[in-house]
């Protein structure tokens, strides 16, 4: 089954992009983290919050408060459709990445996303 591509984009008929389900699933998870609690009118609670911590000062405290937020958004919003294996926060100089390993529940795959800023 296919979903709507996220960011919402045009395809190369000029219709809404689609994408199949494994990526609409990483989609997700980059919606979860990316959202700022309050943020979404219907959803106030939606989201990581991570984005509030871009600009405090990079440290082993903020990779470890970044871990627990993720984790912990991610098994929020998503727990029905993923199994979070693991979360890894690596901090140098003014980029904070973020990996996560996550079994897909329906399928039972290992998947690996990762994502800075």
């Amino acid at each position: 089954m296919m979903q709507i591509d996220f960011p919402y984009q045009f395809d190369e008929r000029g219709r809404t992009a689609e994408t199949g389900p494994d990526n609409h699933i990483r989609d997700l998870i980059e919606q979860v983290l990316f959202t700022t609690p309050g943020e979404r009118v219907n959803r106030p609670t939606f989201g990581s919050g991570l984005m509030q911590l871009v600009f405090q000062p990079n440290s082993d405290e903020l990779a470890a408060t970044v871990q627990f937020l993720v984790q912990g958004a991610l098994q929020q919003w998503l727990g029905d459709l993923i199994e979070v294996n693991g979360v890894q926060v690596t901090s140098q100089e003014s980029t904070v990445a973020v990996v996560i390993v996550y079994t897909i529940r329906r399928t039972q795959e290992r998947q690996t996303a990762q994502f800075s800023r």
